[in-house]
């Protein structure tokens, strides 16, 4: 029998593409159409669309008429954009120490708010890793003031702020609990939480109530990403914490691919429906 989806279950924007210009992870300008035909085949229910820092301004998301494509392509495959991730702060953070650098990432933020309202975006995932990282107890506070401003363009539209970060689970809760906002939220990743070593049991019990947005990946611990099942990544733990929080978000597969994606893509997804279509609520035979 099918069982009917809870969440809606979706694909990071490129996975089902050949890779755009060599690059593990970016928005693919030119044939980023190409994936919503994709995608429905596949029964998805949403792409979760990258805000790259180079080509930005080429980026659809930033453009009223790219807006009007979006939605013009979701109405015609059934396939949503819901979700951004916006790796455009990992190279420009919105608490970059240069000023002018920092100013320009919070006018990028500001209008990709406005135009989110427009597609019905529920969430725009900032990470805060890398060159962006939090863990510098002066950058986090620096985060925190220029992110303020924004959180009321953000109350105004009904879109989630939510945050990746590399942060160990009690530092990342402290520094939720430093902002006044319920629409600032947690992006979970389960590949990044696997390479750093994080108790998926330990983070939830700090900030599982408050994850609006979730990053389907396998890592090995230290190193980078390997097919779903073969890393660290302890699916069964996180799944069963979720249940309890009652997580009702997108669920985002960002898992492993080769140049092309596809195939490699739809051999994962049928590994995740298989082991845990239940957990998931996906679409499965019984």
């Amino acid at each position: 029998m099918i069982k009917a989806k809870k969440n809606l279950i979706g694909v990071m924007q490129g996975r089902l593409l050949p890779k755009y210009q060599g690059r593990y992870q970016a928005h693919p300008v030119g044939y980023w159409q190409e994936e919503f035909l994709l995608a429905a085949e596949l029964n998805l229910d949403c792409i979760e669309f990258i805000l790259d820092y180079n080509d930005a301004l080429m980026n659809p998301l930033l453009l009223a008429d790219g807006i009007d494509e979006i939605l013009e392509l979701a109405e015609k495959t059934k396939v949503r954009v819901k979700t951004v991730c916006a790796d455009y702060f990992m190279e420009a953070p919105l608490h970059h120490k240069n000023d002018e650098i920092a100013f320009k990432s919070k006018n990028i933020l500001e209008k990709l708010l406005w135009n989110g309202q427009r597609l019905g975006l529920s969430d725009i995932v900032i990470p805060c890793v890398d060159q962006s990282s939090l863990v510098d107890s002066t950058m986090a506070k620096r985060f925190v003031v220029k992110l303020t401003p924004l959180i009321e363009i953000a109350e105004k539209v009904g879109v989630n702020i939510a945050l990746e970060t590399d942060l160990a689970p009690q530092p990342f809760a402290e520094l939720l609990s430093r902002i006044d906002s319920k629409l600032v939220t947690v992006n979970y990743d389960t590949g990044n939480s696997a390479s750093l070593g994080y108790d998926p049991i330990e983070e939830l019990a700090c900030y599982g109530y408050r994850i609006t947005d979730i990053h389907i990946k396998d890592r090995i611990l230290g190193d980078g990403s390997v097919l779903l099942g073969s890393g660290d990544t302890q699916f069964k733990k996180l799944f069963d914490a979720l249940g309890p929080l009652n997580y009702q978000g997108p669920i985002i597969i960002q898992a492993f691919r080769d140049e092309q994606g596809v195939e490699i893509f739809k051999r994962q997804l049928s590994w995740l429906n298989k082991e845990f279509g239940y957990y998931l609520n996906m679409n499965y035979e019984k």
